[in-house]
């Protein structure tokens, strides 16, 4: 089924960000790139603040959040209240990602994740829905960290 996809990345994944955006769009997706539109050197916490302010706005849009390794990408989306983003690196992680923890946003590593392994990361990751049950109390605990 068609989602709205987010992505950004850093100067370091931007030739990823780009071809998952086109075999998303080929895949029948509404993919928003928002950015970096250039490989000129960025810094990865704007992106993923960008990333992560739109789909903290947008509860039907999922992102995708690339950076080198794609942990300080993962740090800055986590940073936003109401994402739950985890770094991923091959589909069961992408999957139990949605299932158990109901995240909203993967990251991946594009000097760590070839092309092949992100879209099965992307692939798992959109398939899969949140579990609930018993998951829903960790998640809500997720969002709610004691003070």
């Amino acid at each position: 089924m068609p989602q709205t996809i987010l992505l950004a990345s850093d100067h370091a994944a931007i030739e990823l960000k780009a071809a998952l955006a086109d075999w998303l769009r080929a895949e029948g997706h509404e993919v928003r790139d928002l950015g970096p539109e250039t490989a000129d050197r960025v810094d990865y916490p704007d992106y993923g603040y960008k990333l992560a302010t739109a789909v903290a706005a947008d509860d039907t849009a999922v992102g995708i959040a690339l950076c080198g390794s794609g942990i300080g990408i993962s740090i800055a989306v986590n940073r936003v209240a109401g994402c739950r983003c985890a770094l991923v690196n091959e589909p069961l992680s992408a999957a139990l990602a949605r299932e158990h923890n109901d995240a909203n946003v993967i990251a991946m590593g594009a000097r760590l994740t070839g092309i092949d392994m992100a879209k099965a990361c992307v692939s798992a990751f959109l398939a899969t829905p949140f579990g609930g049950g018993r998951h829903g109390p960790r998640v809500e605990k997720l969002s709610n960290p004691p003070a």
